[in-house]
């Protein structure tokens, strides 16, 4: 999305990348002021409640603005970097003197109030908390803090008219991330202004203080002594932002734990002839280079307990007050990321061969790992498998992805005693735990899929019988 805004200068909006979102993250800057760019070159690469993504400029020309560093959630449609594109296609000439991104020589302008519905509540700017302490009683101990006599009570730093204190952009994300109310402080800075030094000396061990133990009509009972706080590296708390991922997950798990009426069923199974047959795979020339795991035969198990059981395959329209039937099968994995709980899918998993199905969950893998997932791939998805194995977690009661009809969840495969042909062995055991919306589900259809993903798995010649 791109603006004009004199015969030399273009302006590149933030788009919107996904289906409906509202805002993004810039998490990295590919360029700077002065640097040529070319129609098709990505610039940054932005964070989205769905995934990350990078964006590519739509034209020729030099850099000569970016309008917001990198940390600063953008709402769609703002203007995010400025390019001179007089001269056509990439000319090689230096940007004006101009033209830079440093820090602001003075404190940025504070951001105008969030409109309602987005109330992002910051580091010592949230809602004040009303006085809930009663008064003492007969027989209570309150421990009442001195502070050391050499201290001097701190002044409060100067403010601006909004009343906001005095500080740099940088200087206000150092107070958010340790946790620093700017207002207390007290600067040291020119004209009144909090530098990072006055910040890091809030969070630095302040002396011992004095504690009196002050008896409220009760002399006959024994004092109570001061509990100490816990400091971790000078800081009591650290408060991290939920945004993107993180964010857009949190939402989604409360919206569908409180939406679709949620059952979970369990089976253990004996998997040896499943593990048997994985090792099998791997030797095998026809899947040579090919990620061949487990999972992968869950999956399959899964793709054709669905097809045996194709009323699974649905979702609940609320508006509409119907249920959508669905003829195919996208098969979401859910995958742990540094940026929080995705769940990319493979699209059509129903239609696709052994080598075929391990091919895309090898893709779906490396690019969740990555961080390069699109929106696209987490959209659509129509059942998710969960594998808590992988953190050696027996089984779990998972939340459904929401919109689908079902979850399974593959629990740590280990080694356990098992009645085998009459006799206890040692065999490789598992526990599956299918978690379904009941408004499309009843108990006997989750009960029939649950049963026949564990008979598959025990008996893993079914995938031929059965498929």
């Amino acid at each position: 999305m791109t603006t004009m805004t004199d015969a030399a200068l273009a302006e590149f909006k933030m788009p919107d990348v996904g289906e409906g979102l509202t805002e993004a993250e810039i998490l990295k800057w590919y360029v700077q002021p002065g640097d040529v760019v070319t129609d098709g070159q990505v610039v940054c690469e932005v964070e989205t409640a769905k995934a990350a993504v990078e964006l590519p400029i739509p034209f020729n020309g030099v850099v000569r603005e970016l309008r917001f560093p990198e940390g600063t959630t953008v709402d769609v449609g703002q203007v995010i970097i400025a390019v001179d594109v007089a001269g056509g296609s990439g000319s090689t000439a230096a940007a004006p003197a101009a033209v830079s991104v440093p820090e602001p020589a003075a404190p940025e302008p504070e951001p105008e109030p969030a409109p309602q519905g987005r109330q992002p509540v910051l580091v010592g700017y949230g809602v004040s908390e009303g006085s809930t302490k009663r008064r003492p009683r007969k027989g209570d101990v309150v421990a009442v803090t001195r502070p050391a006599p050499a201290l001097a009570p701190e002044p409060e730093a100067p403010v601006k008219g909004n009343g906001r204190p005095l500080a740099k952009p940088p200087v206000r994300k150092l107070a958010k991330d340790l946790g620093v109310d700017l207002a207390s402080l007290t600067p040291s800075g020119p004209d009144g202004i909090i530098t990072r030094e006055d910040v890091h000396a809030a969070v630095a061990p302040a002396p011992e203080p004095v504690v009196t133990q002050v008896q409220v009509q009760a002399p006959s009972q024994e004092p109570v002594a001061a509990v100490p706080a816990v400091v971790q590296d000078g800081v009591r708390e650290t408060r991290i932002p939920v945004k993107g991922v993180r964010k857009a997950t949190a939402a989604a798990m409360v919206g569908s734990a409180f939406t679709a009426p949620h059952v979970t069923e369990f089976v253990t199974v004996d998997v040896t002839r499943t593990m048997k047959l994985v090792e099998e795979l791997k030797a095998d020339k026809e899947m040579q280079g090919l990620r061949v795991n487990p999972l992968l035969l869950i999956a399959k198990a899964l793709l054709v307990a669905i097809k045996r059981n194709p009323e699974i395959s649905a979702s609940w329209d609320e508006a509409a007050q119907e249920i959508v039937r669905k003829h195919y099968v996208n098969l979401g994995i859910a995958a742990a990321t540094p940026r929080g709980l995705i769940v990319p899918n493979i699209k059509d998993a129903h239609a696709k061969t052994l080598p075929e199905l391990a091919t895309a969950l090898g893709e779906l893998v490396s690019t969740a790992r990555e961080g390069k997932t699109s929106p696209g791939a987490m959209q659509g998805g129509t059942v998710t498998i969960t594998n808590v194995g992988v953190f050696g977690v027996d089984t779990g009661t998972p939340i459904l992805n929401p919109g689908e009809p079902a979850i399974l969840a593959v629990g740590a495969i280990k080694l356990q005693p098992w009645v085998h042909k009459d006799k206890v062995k040692p065999r490789q055991v598992t526990t599956l735990a299918l978690s379904f919306d009941h408004r499309l589900v009843d108990g006997e259809l989750g009960s029939k899929v649950l049963a026949d993903v564990a008979a598959i798995l025990e008996q893993p010649k079914r995938l031929i019988t059965w498929a």
